[in-house]
């Protein structure tokens, strides 16, 4: 054999080693146990280190270390050792025992089962042990003494969890109630007794409290007391003290004052000798300067008197100026203001007199038209009276009576239109028929009245025309007419008299 294929034979079986002892070798973090097994009877436990396994002839499995929580829930009501049913719920905190023998018994349970899955399987187990120990205790013990309960528990299913290879950390009671609501009235109970108990020691304490503040007022008066009289007694000693240094103080002082006043009198007999002689000193050096003065005086006075003069000589001269300028300017404000109104009364008279102008031949024109017109309505009215009088000269006393037949209809209307005015009528009849026949019958005496007015004025019967229209003065002639009522009855229908 060559040693090259030596060499490859070795490095080759160098790394087969290699990869074997890699892929053998396990290591257990302390949250699982490694359970191997397959050569051996008693498996081996790897829990938080390293090991070695043999392939293909071993295997590995786990099982989880760590806390699992555990609810434990009282599906129904459970008698109390009063006999009161409740409903409890728990929760428990158990762990696989960290110990070979506890991993070993947990490995024959829950081998590569997930937390969840351990909590379930261990779930009913707890929850009987619990109902046990409810079925042990009265209701005020399950509430008051929730930790001894959960001990309790604990105590009940740790053996039985001990033979699963199960350790129990906790058991803690979270909520115990019942349906009835006698936690409730218990709690109200309690509440009561402690508020009882509680209004008894306010009342004991504010009694205490009122008591200690009697007696330190009562300490503290006589304090006030005592030490108010010690003070009136420092206060008159003090008085007496400060009457007899006052005394002496006015005596020193009237001392004093008498023998200021003295030597104030001879001070002012000085004075006043000083006095006098200053004043006769003050009269002669008086004298001296009045005189002085009188003479500055003078020269003042002249020159004030002689700059006054001129100064008034220019104030009249330019006020002078000034007073010649100003009427100068005022005479000729009076020529222009004269001017000005002169040329505007010239202007006004123009335009009054060219007003009147105006008028007057206003009033020429209208008086020309007026009298126009007035003349054209004279002829006018005479050429119409002049036609009139001609065609009354040719109407005959039949055309007149035609006429008058002619507005007869506006008479007889005229004469209805009172009575058409009527609105509403209430006749009171007397029993002889007269009630609307009286009212109507007013019509044809009203036109026969108009007729004999008619006749009395014109001379012309209307009747007669009336009554010449007539069947019976057609045929049997019998009916007396005069000759205009004949020819104003023919007129009207029509038929010309020859």
């Amino acid at each position: 054999m060559e040693p090259f294929t030596l060499y490859a034979i070795i490095a080759v079986a160098i790394l087969l080693l290699v990869f074997v002892l890699f892929i053998s070798y396990v290591k257990a973090p302390p949250s699982s146990a490694f359970i191997i097994s397959g050569l051996s009877r008693q498996p081996r436990v790897l829990i938080g280190k390293g090991g070695f396994r043999v392939p293909f002839l071993e295997r590995l499995d786990k099982v989880y270390l760590g806390q699992i929580t555990v609810d434990i829930k009282t599906e129904e009501s459970v008698p109390t050792n009063d006999f009161i049913n409740v409903d409890v719920d728990a929760v428990a905190k158990i762990r696989v025992t960290p110990t070979n023998e506890g991993t070993r018994l947990a490995a024959k349970n829950f081998l590569n089962m997930r937390p969840e899955e351990i909590a379930e399987q261990l779930q009913d187990s707890l929850q009987g042990n619990m109902r046990e120990i409810i079925g042990t205790l009265d209701l005020r013990s399950l509430n008051t003494d929730r930790d001894g309960f959960s001990d309790q528990v604990m105590t009940k299913a740790q053996p039985d969890m001990a033979k699963l290879g199960i350790e129990i950390i906790s058991c803690n009671i979270q909520n115990v109630t019942d349906r009835e609501g006698l936690i409730r009235d218990l709690g109200a109970d309690n509440t009561a007794k402690i508020k009882k108990d509680a209004a008894i020691n306010r009342a004991v304490a504010e009694r205490d409290v009122k008591i200690e503040v009697s007696k330190a007022d009562k300490d503290a008066n006589d304090a006030r007391v005592d030490a108010d009289t010690a003070i009136a007694v420092k206060n008159n000693d003090l008085a007496l003290k400060r009457a007899a240094l006052k005394l002496q103080a006015d005596t020193a002082q009237a001392d004093a004052d008498a023998a200021y006043a003295i030597q104030q009198q001879e001070q002012q007999k000085t004075i006043n000798i000083k006095t006098v002689e200053a004043e006769i000193e003050k009269t002669k050096r008086q004298q001296i300067l009045s005189r002085e003065q009188i003479e500055i005086k003078q020269n003042q006075l002249a020159a004030e008197i002689e700059k006054q003069a001129d100064a008034d000589k220019y104030k009249i001269e330019k006020n002078a100026a000034a007073d010649l300028e100003q009427r100068k300017r005022i005479a000729e404000a009076q020529k222009y203001e004269a001017e000005q109104r002169a040329l505007a009364q010239n202007a006004e008279s123009d335009a009054a007199r060219y007003r009147l102008e105006q008028e007057a031949i206003g009033i020429k024109a209208k008086g020309e038209a007026e009298a126009y017109a007035i003349q054209k309505k004279g002829e006018a009215e005479a050429l119409a009276m002049d036609r009139k009088a001609e065609a009354y000269k040719k109407y005959n006393n039949a055309a007149v009576m035609q006429m008058m037949i002619e507005v007869l209809p506006q008479v007889v209307e005229n004469v209805a239109k009172p009575i058409a005015a009527i609105k509403d009528v209430n006749i009171y009849s007397s029993g002889d028929g007269q009630g609307i026949a009286a009212v109507s019958g007013n019509v044809p005496i009203a036109i026969k009245q108009a007729f004999d007015v008619l006749k009395s004025a014109t001379g012309v019967d209307m009747a007669d025309i009336m009554r010449a229209g007539t069947i019976e003065a057609k045929t049997t002639r019998n009916v007396n007419l005069n000759d205009e009522a004949r020819d104003a009855a023919d007129n009207l229908l029509g038929k010309k008299d020859k």
